[in-house]
Formats: C-alpha cells, structure tokens, sequence
C-alpha cells in the first residue's frame, strides 16, 4: 500500500489519507489503469470509460482531519457604496 495525503471536498474540506497506484505495475505502467475511447453507432467520440487496475483501489481512504472554515475578512475602511476604484 503505498499512501498520501490529499485535500478533498468543496464545502467541507478535509485532509484525507488515500492510496496510490503501484508505481512499477507490469498492467498499467503506474497509471492506475487505462482508459479506453468508444464511439457510438455512427463511428462518433461518445465517451471514455476508465478500467482499473488491481494493484490499486481508489476507494481506500481514511479522513484524517475535517479542516475548519476559515471565515472571509472584510475591509471595515471601504465604503461599500461608493463608485472609487478601491486602490
């Protein structure tokens, strides 16, 4: 298991602990896996479907630490109405 650290979320962010693809993977080079084109009936692009390796599950991780929310400072020496550029 090879492990690092990662920043998830929007709303509530969070230091989680996750782990990585084995680097030296014959399979998948370290990638994780491989992603494969596919078209629809016509020959069009439709999408990309991504197939896993084993030596890797993105699903393994472990929250660590729920980061608080750092509130937004506000300039108490602006005056909000008025039509100045505020340099």
């Amino acid at each position: 298991m090879r492990l690092r650290l990662q920043l998830t979320g929007w709303d509530r962010r969070t230091l989680t602990l996750t782990d990585t693809p084995r680097p030296d993977c014959p399979r998948c080079g370290g990638e994780g896996g491989h992603a494969c084109d596919y078209g629809d009936h016509e020959g069009e692009y439709a999408g990309t479907e991504w197939n896993s390796c084993t030596c890797w599950d993105e699903t393994r991780r472990w929250t660590l630490l729920p980061l608080p929310r750092m509130p937004r400072r506000r300039r108490a020496d602006r005056d909000p109405w008025s039509n100045e550029p505020p340099f």
